[in-house]
């Protein structure tokens, strides 16, 4: 029975992973059932459920875990169980957990950025990182079958960083400190330089604990990119076997470079500052500075040029252009507005000239011929426009029920 429970391996599902093994890890689950059995748990994580489990994996937890949860999962360790997680960019930040809680404990926090290529090569998205120098640790090239003469084999030359190539989509970077191990990093093409994305953390009487800043890099879609499925296969063989050793000289020497803090460059954007060049002082009295002999006007030969021309000139100021009186109001008004401005302006005695204006304001007037444009006329083409629309409307004034009526 007891043999029977270590040959199992649980994805978390409890917390909303981003990935499963129905979800985005179908590979990884078809590789593993040739060996182990595969179970997907969405219950709350206890002692009991992990009793005997050869090994736990979480791939991109987006709800926090309780400290219950937590402290389970730290005895499940110590007690000799492997653990596998995998987090993205952004890191808790965007994906909204508490892994680190855990993971400090063991020398290990995944950072709230984002690793992002500078150089474009092949992958045209600049977080779909292409790393070609990562390799930290020469027994992972070892054990990935990238053995290179005199690299590997000899203890005395430097790690080959160049031996393994990934791809590393929408991943966050690590800090790793003693006793856990950085195994591989974003290289020096990509942003952060030279920082680790995989560590692994053995303790003396305890289990084994794999971190990886991206979830992506194990996914359907990413596994078969350049040599992801030989790093998958590396780290699955270091957490289920004794097969692999780290090389210690590269465990207590990574080459790792400081962690440098990147400007927000979305940011600084919408920002923009005047670049000043640095200059002199001011004086006291600022208005010195302006030059007002462009403007000047000197009256200073006039006395000269009237005397040349034998008679007094009188300097006089234009007068200012005529401008046309023009009512706003009067044009842009509606036909109703200014009929009833007009009413309000004419009284009886002006009959006539309110038909006229009523004939322009109406467009009767520019109808008719030049002869015609007086008040008679005006009256006489409205009632005739007016009995033509009688004719036309005739059917629609009339009751039905009058129609048959009885005589």
């Amino acid at each position: 029975m007891e043999k029977e429970q270590q040959s199992f391996i649980i994805f978390n599902a409890s917390k909303r992973e981003l990935f499963g093994t129905n979800n985005g890890y179908k590979s990884m689950q078809k590789k593993l059932r040739a060996q182990w059995k595969i179970q997907s748990i969405k219950e709350e994580l206890s002692a009991e459920r992990l009793k005997g489990v050869k090994l736990w994996v979480t791939a991109g937890p987006r709800e926090k875990f309780t400290a219950s949860e937590l402290e389970v999962l730290k005895h499940y360790l110590d007690g000799g169980g492997n653990m596998l997680v995998m987090l993205g960019e952004g890191g808790e930040m965007k994906y909204d957990t508490n892994i680190n809680f855990l993971l400090e404990e063991f020398g290990i926090m995944v950072n709230n950025d984002a690793v992002v290529r500078n150089v474009y090569y092949k992958y045209f998205h600049p977080k779909e990182a292409l790393v070609s120098n990562g390799v930290l640790n020469r027994e992972v090239s070892r054990a990935a079958g990238k053995v290179v003469a005199g690299v590997i084999e000899d203890e005395t030359v430097g790690n080959n960083a160049q031996a393994l190539t990934f791809v590393y989509p929408y991943g966050a970077t690590l800090s790793v400190m003693k006793p856990a191990v950085a195994v591989l990093s974003t290289g020096s093409v990509c942003f952060p330089l030279n920082r680790p994305v995989l560590a692994f953390y053995h303790g003396k009487e305890s289990g084994k604990l794999a971190v990886l800043g991206s979830c992506h890099m194990f996914s359907d879609q990413y596994i078969d990119k350049e040599e992801n499925g030989k790093i998958m296969d590396v780290v699955l063989q270091w957490l289920m076997s004794e097969n692999i050793q780290l090389n210690q000289i590269d465990a207590e020497d990574p080459e790792i470079a400081d962690y440098t803090m990147l400007p927000d460059t979305g940011s600084l954007s919408e920002q923009l500052r005047v670049c000043l060049q640095e200059g002199d002082e001011n004086p006291r009295d600022f208005t010195s500075l302006f030059d007002m002999s462009l403007f000047n006007l000197s009256t200073g030969t006039k006395t000269t040029s009237l005397q040349s021309c034998g008679k007094s000139l009188d300097f006089t100021e234009l007068p200012p252009p005529m401008l046309d009186l023009f009512d706003l109001d009067e044009t842009f008004s509606s036909e109703k507005v200014r009929l009833a401005q007009l009413t309000n302006k004419c009284t009886d005695d002006d009959l006539e000239f309110y038909v006229r204006k009523c004939g322009e304001i109406l467009g009767v007037t520019p109808k008719l011929d030049k002869e015609q444009r007086d008040a008679k006329h005006i009256l006489e083409h409205i009632f005739f426009q007016v009995v033509e629309f009688k004719k036309l409307n005739q059917e629609h004034d009339i009751d039905p029920e009058a129609r048959f009526t009885p005589l």
